[in-house]
């Protein structure tokens, strides 16, 4: 045991972690511990001042019975899925085309448990429940540090449904249709590498999609939209534009608001007619259905906006989709997969929906994150103009 971490990467990013760092309270050490950490989340101890306390560690209890399954299903050869599919899965863990750029562990598991759950037997998914978040629409969610690259993921996601929609168009388990929502324009343009005709995309950068296949993924359609334009004029905007003169209403005795058509032609576009669309959330943890307890209650760090409002618009304009289009499965990526709970303004909660978890940790230990740092001094000149860097 020891009294501080001399070595925090101790797994290798391609292989499945076999051991993790523990912190034992009691001694005040830590010590590596064989096996891989359960997936779950760190959960502050309610009223606790202590300077060390680890916090409460909480299982996925979903995610842990879905990765043994996962696991022995991959050493069997992936039965149960489509030729498309085995290609893929095949292309993707071959060293011969990964010589360059091979995928790391957490996103070729994480690829793997969603294919697992769309293609495996019925009978390897007995007992596994999968809750939703209270609506129509079907969501599974990849639980991933941030620089674990979700997109790649994303991009993985598409190659499959398309590739398998586009060789099978009979299959209603895959779509050619994909509605992708970032969670602002800065993170929209770093997703353009998701069309396929972009020169940079990712397909080809990163060897995703083998080079005769490239044709039949181009027949599939991709939106990628920043959550505003999930915005609709509700009736109140309407009336007041009408009061205004911006609008004329053309039934007096009526005003309705946009219709549902017209607003599946309006944030669809050239994608308006398509049924059965698959949805990406980045950044999923914007995307949470509203408690009706939580309304007003919880507020944007730094910001005077309720950050209900994105949330009703966001998951509100997926419903109408589903309503008039039928939103076949939303796959939502996330570092931190939690929602207000709206019963008290601290307290958060998980999503249900989590098929699969790589945390912070795990990232930090099979070195795919920068090593954190605690800075403790600064030592730059100080001047009357130039305040320390650790100023905030």
């Amino acid at each position: 045991m020891a009294k501080s971490i001399d070595k925090l990467i101790i797994n290798s990013p391609h292989e499945e972690p076999n051991q993790h760092w523990v912190y034992e309270r009691d001694t005040r050490n830590f010590y590596i511990k064989e096996g891989r950490r359960p997936a779950g989340y760190v959960m502050a101890t309610p009223n606790s001042k202590a300077f060390d306390d680890p916090g409460i560690f909480v299982e996925i209890d979903t995610v842990n019975q879905i990765r043994p399954r996962v696991k022995a299903w991959r050493e069997a050869g992936y039965p149960g899925v489509t030729g498309i599919t085995k290609r893929l899965l095949d292309h993707w863990i071959d060293p011969e085309e990964r010589k360059d750029r091979r995928f790391f562990f957490c996103q070729l598991e994480a690829i793997e448990t969603l294919i697992w759950l769309t293609e495996a037997p019925s009978a390897d998914k007995v007992g596994i429940d999968l809750k939703g978040d209270g609506g129509e629409i079907e969501r599974w969610c990849c639980k991933m540090a941030t620089g674990s690259g979700k997109t790649i993921i994303m991009a993985m996601i598409i190659t499959w449904n398309f590739l398998n929609k586009v060789t099978h168009p009979t299959d209603a388990r895959f779509s050619k249709y994909a509605l992708v929502v970032a969670p602002g324009l800065t993170v929209k343009s770093r997703l353009q590498v998701l069309y396929p005709t972009n020169k940079d995309n990712y397909y080809e950068e990163f060897n995703i999609v083998p080079a005769s296949l490239m044709d039949k993924l181009r027949q599939g359609k991709i939106i990628i939209h920043n959550w505003h334009t999930l915005a609709w004029d509700t009736q109140d905007k309407l009336d007041a534009k009408i009061e205004k003169g911006q609008l004329r209403s053309v039934d007096k005795r009526k005003r309705t608001e946009i219709s549902g058509e017209a607003y599946v032609k309006q944030v669809l576009g050239e994608m308006s007619n398509a049924r059965n669309i698959i949805v990406l959330n980045d950044e999923a943890h914007h995307a949470w259905r509203l408690n009706p307890e939580a309304e007003g209650k919880y507020k944007r760090i730094g910001s005077d906006k309720d950050s209900a409002e994105e949330a009703t618009i966001w998951v509100g304009g997926l419903d109408r989709i589903h309503e008039h289009r039928k939103i076949l499965r939303c796959y939502d990526m996330s570092a931190t997969p939690f929602s207000p709970s709206g019963k008290k303004a601290a307290e958060e909660s998980l999503f249900s929906w989590i098929v699969s978890d790589f945390g912070l940790n795990d990232a930090i230990e099979s070195g795919l994150v920068k090593t954190p740092r605690v800075v403790v001094r600064d030592d730059s000149e100080r001047t009357k103009e130039l305040k320390s860097r650790l100023y905030h």
